[in-house]
């Protein structure tokens, strides 16, 4: 199963306003008229019942959204870009990854419909209509549109399912799986049959529950050997767990409690969640006789077993009513569900001043997307973004920072004169 990847997003760039007056036939004052760009389009990642596993993304690894629309005369919006809408199975876990190696979780798409914005559209650019003033009424001035955002994201899939069953390989979970249920994993006499879970519907007294089949535990599993984090991932959504044990161990409790270590050292909840103990391969003889002294074992660890045999079927039907019994009490008490992640939008930025020698640097978002359309040759041009600036206060901020007439002003890729 390909079930975990990371990929790469770039939501859509902002369209740019216009620069445009009108031009009608007896008014030759018209005034400004450009309209706005569209919003750029967001990378949108929603869990979908028909997707099975995360193959889709494993060839393509860069998706970007649609850009944005430029604006128009007569004051005519840009079209905004679609969403990008990226379909994952249910179950999905959706984190930013960052250079510093903290992911951050984006959300948790548990069922058909979860969906979480993993990279904004950049907002589009104004229209020279918004720069008119009394003092400025024909304004050649307009936004270039906004950047979308641009993001590492990884998906990790993690199995739904009410029940597990967990053990060492080779203990008889395939079989387990193929008699309470539908399912048809594969099952042959060797070590690690199953390379990724086998999930399948069990029927009980007119209700049913999910139960999963886990690839087989080894020890040092928290450590990635063997199938490693892929069992013990698709653990962490089960409410029971099925702890299946071989009977013709040699200890067959010191066997439970090795696995048990290994999910208490790969994350305490999941050590914590409710366990039926399982003995199978009753119906070989060695394991009737030592039956007593199983039992015995267990009872003085304070454990309950049951003795099932996965190959003649025996003792099952009464194990699967106990889980669903268990199961309706654990649902009856599950907490309230987590808290659905919002992230707003970053805040506006504000005026930064730097010094690259007689060189004064301004770093403001909003002036930036001015400049990058204009040309700042033109003595018209720099009144007007002079204007811009007094209105954001960057004028006082480099008097402040001590510039004197005739210094050179740069704002992203644009120089001019103070």
């Amino acid at each position: 199963m390909f079930d975990i990847t990371e990929i790469k997003v770039k939501a859509g760039r902002g369209g740019d306003g216009a620069i445009t007056f009108r031009r009608e036939k007896f008014v030759p004052f018209g005034g400004p008229d450009g309209g706005d760009g569209g919003k750029g389009g967001d990378v949108i990642i929603q869990a979908d019942p028909a997707v099975m596993n995360l193959w889709g993304f494993k060839k393509k690894q860069l998706y970007k959204g649609d850009n944005g629309g430029a604006g128009a005369a007569q004051k005519k919006h840009g079209r905004n870009g679609d969403p990008l809408i990226l379909k994952v199975p249910e179950g999905t876990v959706v984190y930013e990854k960052s250079d510093d190696g903290l992911d951050s979780l984006l959300g948790d798409l548990e069922k058909d419909g979860d969906q979480v914005v993993v990279a904004h559209g950049g907002r589009g650019g104004l229209g020279n209509v918004h720069f008119a003033s009394s003092t400025n009424q024909t304004p050649r001035l307009a936004q270039s549109g906004e950047m979308g955002e641009e993001k590492v994201v990884a998906l990790e899939l993690k199995l739904i399912a009410d029940v597990g069953i967990i053990g060492y390989p080779n203990v008889g979970k395939s079989s387990l799986l193929a008699l309470a249920t539908a399912a048809k994993p594969q099952i042959a006499d060797y070590p690690f049959t199953t390379r990724e879970p086998i999930v399948g519907v069990v029927g009980v007294e007119y209700e049913n529950f999910v139960l999963a089949e886990i690839p087989g535990l080894i020890d040092g599993a928290h450590l990635g050997r063997g199938l490693g984090h892929d069992f013990l991932r698709h653990s962490m959504r089960t409410r029971i767990l099925i702890h299946l044990v071989d009977g013709t161990a040699e200890s067959p409790l010191d066997n439970m409690i090795k696995v048990n270590n290994e999910l208490a050292l790969f994350d305490t909840q999941l050590a914590r969640k409710p366990q039926i103990v399982v003995i199978n391969k009753i119906d070989l003889p060695e394991v009737q006789e030592r039956k007593s002294e199983i039992k015995k074992a267990f009872r003085e660890a304070d454990i309950d077993v049951h003795f099932i045999s996965a190959v003649t079927g025996e003792g099952i039907p009464g194990l699967m009513k106990t889980i669903n019994t268990l199961l309706k009490e654990s649902k009856a008490q599950a907490p309230e569900p987590a808290p659905r992640i919002f992230r707003p939008l970053p805040r506006h930025k504000t005026v930064s001043i730097s010094r690259e020698g007689d060189v004064f640097v301004i770093s403001e978002p909003e002036l930036e997307r001015i400049v990058s359309r204009v040309d700042m040759s033109d003595s018209t041009i720099q009144g007007q973004i002079l204007g811009q600036m007094t209105r954001l206060h960057i004028d006082k901020a480099l008097e402040k920072a001590g510039i004197q007439r005739g210094n050179v002003i740069r704002c992203g890729n644009s120089e001019w004169e103070w």
